[in-house]
């Protein structure tokens, strides 16, 4: 694979030389401008050779309220009086450490709970050294139902299917269960297994999409670190059912701690009979690899994600078809997310009966979420899917950091928007939300205290957006660079009075004609804004026309 190749040269000088991208395309047929083209795309790549060190600073939602924006301004300033010119110092996109706010990426490794004197200490340490040793990090569990054995290499639900080899019956369980997508979509899990099943061809893939980058969004990266044989048993059984022999995890490439365990899991599965020929002494056979993602939000897409394994740039692909009839190298592909993977072992092991059982509220089953932003207790959490978001932040992170009200939170990520305290007894379930305009999303609260200036978190929602579209299609690319300049200018005083007026039709047009989910709903953490909290824009001389306030009200309400 052409992502392999570049990684692999970038590994051995730490960048891509030219003449290594030259010897590359005429080893492999691949014309200069394609590589070029493709290289070029990814974050991860450098063309360049790389500084002496390579400090980022996350500046998204969760890192951007615990002052991440400072902590950026006062490493330039320690760099610059340093004298050290060949480190480079910027600003980069979610590094999915958001419980850790605000987090620092130090040449390619994260940095947690990053403050004034902790950040001199490994400036200084890095300095002397030239590297520091990574940072210790606490990975404690919230004990939940997710795995249904005492050992983690029990398998009891993989060898109980082999035993029995009904694909279809498999299937048929995954469905009754009521198991959506938890990745975002919140697609019935069984029914996209069926349309894969019975998608004729001789050539099968499955997929975990591992790769969250959403600001708010870590609850994979728990799960991939606490139970990844549920994950990597998830998996085999979804290829399985489907007929596919073949199986990628498709991680992001900051989750180093991560690949780890699952490396080892991996092995370990092998070495159990689990994976390869012949599995556990049947007719079936299974292989399964992990892919790093070359880096960028889009990635997330799922089929972006194809065309990043296929080697090309990770634009998103017109829909129809889809990747369940044609996804990798055109083939019928399975993909979920590590989550949904990740409960098939207990469904299948307890049954659909007790898995339905599991919601409240009139929801179904058990659901992870991500909670972070002002809260004295940020974490992943293993919730009753219908749990209601006061009764979230306040039995589960332990209420408002400082003692403050709630002024408003993300139910789902970014790409939520924003939602009034006044809403903070609506259930984390896919239709509530969806009837309240949001949606439950990566499964990402992030809570915003009393205080919070609402305008300044549309801009920084929407700028993550703007920097994480690939381009590919107008209303996205041109769309969320229009929102950001406009909430510039209103934050800087120089706004009309009718300067939000285009807004809504902005709006509409990307959301209606943007190829993927991210244009649809990037300028939502905006207009939920404008919904919900007009004053914000009111202050500051911008009024909007048909919106009522909708604001107030504590967690314990």
């Amino acid at each position: 694979m052409l992502i392999d190749d570049l990684r692999a040269i970038q590994a051995r000088h730490g960048f891509l030389p030219e003449e290594e991208l030259k010897s590359l395309s005429e080893r492999k047929g691949i014309p200069l401008y394609e590589i070029h083209g493709v290289a070029s795309f990814y974050p991860h790549f450098r063309l360049e050779p790389p500084p002496s060190a390579d400090l980022r600073v996350c500046t998204d939602l969760s890192c951007h309220l615990h002052g991440a924006c400072d902590v950026l301004e006062t490493l330039r300033e320690s760099v610059r009086n340093a004298g050290l010119d060949q480190w480079e110092v910027s600003a980069v996109s979610c590094l999915g450490q958001c419980d850790g706010a605000p987090a620092v990426s130090i040449n390619g490794r994260s940095y947690l709970s990053m403050t004034g004197e902790r950040l001199g200490r490994y400036v200084s340490r890095l300095a002397a050294d030239g590297k520091i040793a990574r940072q210790p990090v606490r990975r404690a569990v919230n004990p939940g139902c997710i795995d249904p054995y005492d050992h983690p290499m029990a398998a009891e639900s993989l060898k109980h299917w082999v035993s029995r080899g009904d694909a279809e019956g498999l299937v048929q369980t995954i469905k009754d269960s009521g198991l959506r997508g938890m990745g975002g979509a919140g697609f019935q899990t069984g029914v996209k297994w069926e349309l894969v099943r019975k998608t004729a061809s001789g050539v099968k893939y499955a997929i975990c999409n591992a790769d969250e980058s959403e600001p708010g969004t870590f609850k994979d990266r728990e799960i991939l670190y606490h139970y990844p044989h549920l994950v990597v048993e998830g998996l085999i059984l979804g290829g399985l059912a489907v007929g596919a022999d073949r199986g990628f995890l498709f991680l992001r490439h900051e989750y180093d701690r991560e690949r780890e365990v699952l490396e080892q899991t991996i092995k370990a599965f092998y070495s159990a009979g689990y994976l390869g020929d012949g599995l556990l002494d049947s007719a079936h056979s299974f292989h399964l690899e992990i892919f790093d993602s070359p880096g960028g939000y889009i990635c997330g897409e799922e089929t972006a994600l194809l065309e990043a394994m296929e080697g090309k740039r990770a634009e998103p692909r017109n829909k129809p078809p889809f990747p369940g009839t044609h996804g990798l190298h055109g083939q019928p592909t399975l993909i979920n997310n590590v989550e949904t993977f990740a409960w098939v072992p207990a469904i299948l092991r307890r049954g659909t009966g007790w898995f339905r059982s599991q919601g409240v509220n009139g929801a179904v089953g058990r659901k992870y979420i991500a909670l972070s932003g002002h809260v004295n207790r940020p974490g992943v959490y293993e919730i009753p899917l219908g749990t209601r978001v006061c009764d979230l932040i306040r039995d589960y992170g332990g209420g408002i950091a400082g003692g403050r009200e709630l002024m408003a939170f993300s139910p789902g990520g970014t790409s939520s928007g924003f939602l009034p305290a006044s809403m903070a007894d609506i259930p984390l379930d896919f239709k509530p939300l969806a009837d309240a305009g949001s949606m439950l999303g990566s499964g990402a609260v992030i809570v915003l205290a009393e205080g919070t200036d609402m305008v300044d978190m549309a801009r920084n929602a929407v700028t993550f957006f703007r920097n994480e579209s690939c381009g590919k299609c107008v209303p996205c690319r041109t769309g969320t660079a229009h929102l950001v300049r406009l909430l510039d200018t209103i934050l800087e005083g120089d706004a009309r009075p009718d300067a939000l007026e285009p807004v809504a039709d902005v709006a509409e047009t990307m959301e209606l004609t943007s190829i993927c989910g991210l244009g649809q709903a990037a300028a939502l953490p905006l207009t939920s804004v404008l919904r919900h909290f007009p004053s914000a824009f009111a202050s500051r001389g911008c009024q909007p026309v048909g919106h009522g306030e909708k604001t107030g009200g504590s967690p314990d309400e």
